[in-house]
């Protein structure tokens, strides 16, 4: 009994407190100390020219979350463009403003409070197409979106509404990074389900703990947020704080 209680410690270490200690330490040495009102927000540049490119895109961005939040925790976001549209937009879900959904409230590929976004689904042409309608009529249908329904931890956030969006159009079949803080968030009150690329399961304790293991997730251990785990389909380590080691997930 000892020694599995050592075992487990050891592995707690190892995958949990070093990553977040070691992300805690990169944040102290060259993490950002702009407040947020005048950090960084301006375009990164990688998405395509709206009007030139007249085909539909559908995005998902994370980015690390402002200050020292970010040590720990990323912000997701969507954004679509149908056929022939000449702009883009951009979904968010914030603790600020009128309704927690903010509809092109930044740059589309926009730095988060200076921090740059990586691209966690991306679609283009028809493959797009046929997604745009269904996100955005999962969006429409979002339970969480009345003012005081935002909350940090465990959720809903920013996180579980990108999630839900995802498990609403499971042919997007992308799972968010291990920072996204609240992706495991029950937002429909079911603990026990498929994942959003229904290629696997998720038991979830109220979003304060649980395990998720499928192709496209992986295998995933959250510990009060805080996930660690492996990516099978695209090889990578998953760390919290630190996010993934490995395959690009795009």
């Amino acid at each position: 009994m000892i020694a599995l209680l050592k075992a487990f410690l050891a592995l707690f270490a190892l995958f949990y407190v070093l990553p977040i200690a070691a992300s805690a330490a990169l944040y102290a040495v060259g993490g950002t100390g702009a407040g947020w009102r005048t950090a960084d927000r301006s375009s990164t540049g990688v998405l395509p020219d709206p009007v030139r490119h007249r085909a539909a895109v559908v995005r998902v961005f994370s980015a690390k979350t402002v200050r020292w939040r970010g040590i720990l925790a990323s912000h997701s976001w969507i954004v679509v463009k149908p056929e022939g549209a000449p702009s883009y937009t951009r979904y968010d879900y914030t603790a600020w403003g009128e309704w927690p959904i903010r509809v092109n409230g930044f740059e589309p590929d926009g730095r988060w409070f200076g921090h740059a976004p990586q691209i966690v689904f991306a679609a283009d042409g028809d493959a797009a197409a046929a997604l745009v309608p269904r996100i955005q009529a999962a969006i429409e249908r979002y339970t969480w979106r009345n003012p005081g329904d935002y909350h940090v931890w465990p959720g809903p956030n920013s996180n579980t509404f990108v999630a839900a969006v995802m498990d609403a159009v499971p042919d997007m079949r992308a799972a968010l990074p291990p920072t996204a803080i609240g992706k495991d968030f029950p937002y429909d009150g079911k603990w026990l389900r498929l994942t959003p690329g229904r290629t696997g399961v998720r038991l979830t304790f109220g979003g304060y703990g649980g395990v998720t293991f499928g192709w496209v997730d992986g295998l995933e251990i959250n510990i009060l947020g805080a996930v660690a785990g492996i990516d099978i389909r695209r090889p990578a380590v998953k760390l919290p704080g630190l996010g993934r080691f490995g395959v690009a997930p795009t």
